[in-house]
C-alpha cells in the first residue's frame, strides 16, 4: 500500500511539473505574440522625438535644409549666411560661412548634402553656384560641370547624391540634373508626362532604394516620381489617382523611409505627408504653431540611415526629429 501511494505521489509530481512546463511554454509564446502583436503598423506614422534650436548666442534663422552626413547633422541657416552642425544630440558644434561671394561665402545657402568621403555640398540658389567643403566646414571648391560652354546650372535648390551621382533641383529652370560627381551631366528631366507637362519650379529631391526619383514640383503642387533613367511614373499630389484637386499647397521637401513611405512637405499648410508606394495618402500629422509636433512654414526633410526623421521648421526656426 505504502508502494502504491509513493508511486501515486510520483507519477503526480511528474505530471504537475510536465504542467508547469507546458504552461510556462505557452505562455511565453503567448508573449512573443503579444510582441508581435505590438509591433508598429507598416504603414504608421512617426512620432514626434525632439527639437534642435541651436545656441543662444547664434540661433537658426530661417533653417532651410538639413541632411545627416557622417555623425553629424549639417544645417543650412539661411538667413545668417551659414552652415551649422550638431551633433544628433542636438548640441552645435561648430559652424562654417558668412555673407559673401567669395569661397566659401553665401548669399543664399540652400540646398545641402554630403557623399562618401563625407565632403559637404551646399547649392547657393542666388548665386548659381555649389560649394564644396570637408567635414570641418573648410572650403575645397565650387562644383564644376564638365561642359563649360553649355553650363545649365542656374538656380540650384535641392541636393542629393546617391551612388556618386549629384541630383540638382534648378527652379529658374524648372529642371532636375543628374550628375556624376566629377561633372559630367548624364540625365535632364523638366516634364511629367508629356511635353506639354512641364515643371514649374521643383524644389526637393529624394530617391528611394529601386533608384526611383521623386520630385517636389511646387509650382504644380505635387510630386513627381520617375524611374532611375527619367522615364515618367506617377503623380501623387494627394487624390486618389493623382489627377485630381491636389491637397498640396507649395510642396517642399521629400523622403523615402526603408519602409518605402514617400514623405512631403505641405509647406503653407505646415504639415507633412506620408504616401505608400502606390501614392496613396496614408497619414499626415502636424498643424500650424510653435508647440511640438506643430510646424510654422517647414521646408526641408531628410531621413537618416536608422530612420530618423529631420524636418526644418523655418519660422519657429529649429529643426524638428521624429522617429
Amino acid at each position: 500500500m505504502k508502494k502504491r501511494t509513493l508511486y501515486i505521489l510520483m507519477s503526480s509530481i511528474v505530471v504537475l511539473t510536465s504542467i508547469f512546463f507546458v504552461a510556462v511554454y505557452f505562455l511565453g509564446l503567448n508573449n512573443e505574440l503579444e510582441k508581435v502583436a505590438n509591433i508598429p503598423d507598416k504603414n504608421s506614422e512617426p512620432v514626434f522625438d525632439y527639437l534642435i534650436n541651436g545656441d543662444f548666442s547664434n540661433p537658426l534663422n530661417k533653417p532651410m535644409d538639413v541632411a545627416k552626413i557622417g555623425e553629424f547633422l549639417y544645417v543650412t541657416d539661411t538667413n545668417n549666411k551659414q552652415v551649422q552642425v550638431f551633433d544628433v544630440s542636438g548640441s552645435t558644434f561648430f559652424r562654417f560661412g558668412k555673407e559673401g561671394e567669395g569661397e566659401g561665402d553665401f548669399r543664399f545657402p540652400y540646398g545641402i548634402a554630403g557623399d562618401e568621403k563625407e565632403n559637404v555640398y551646399i547649392a547657393d540658389l542666388y548665386t548659381g553656384k555649389i560649394s564644396i567643403f570637408d567635414s570641418k566646414g573648410k572650403f575645397i571648391k565650387y562644383f564644376e560641370e564638365q561642359d563649360k560652354n553649355n553650363k545649365v546650372i542656374e538656380a540650384p535648390a535641392g541636393l542629393r547624391i546617391t551612388n556618386n551621382k549629384l541630383y540638382v533641383t534648378d527652379i529658374k529652370k524648372s529642371s532636375v540634373y543628374i550628375f556624376s560627381l566629377d561633372g559630367k551631366k548624364e540625365l535632364e528631366i523638366s516634364q511629367g508626362q508629356n511635353k506639354d507637362d512641364r515643371m514649374a519650379a521643383p524644389n526637393a529631391i529624394a530617391l528611394d532604394d529601386n533608384k526611383n526619383i521623386y520630385v517636389s514640383d511646387s509650382g504644380n503642387q505635387r510630386v513627381l516620381k520617375f524611374d532611375k533613367e527619367g522615364k515618367y511614373l506617377a503623380t501623387i499630389n494627394g487624390s486618389s489617382d493623382g489627377n485630381g484637386q491636389s491637397t498640396f499647397v507649395n510642396p517642399r521637401g521629400v523622403g523615402v523611409d526603408s519602409r518605402g513611405i514617400l514623405y512631403v512637405v505641405n509647406n503653407l499648410a505646415s504639415s507633412v505627408s506620408g504616401f505608400d508606394k502606390d501614392g496613396k495618402k496614408i497619414f499626415e500629422f502636424g498643424t500650424m504653431g510653435e508647440e511640438n509636433n506643430q510646424f510654422y512654414l517647414p521646408n526641408g526633410l531628410n531621413i537618416d540611415e536608422n530612420g530618423l526623421i529631420y524636418i526644418t521648421d523655418t519660422v519657429n526656426q529649429r529643426i524638428a526629429v521624429y522617429n
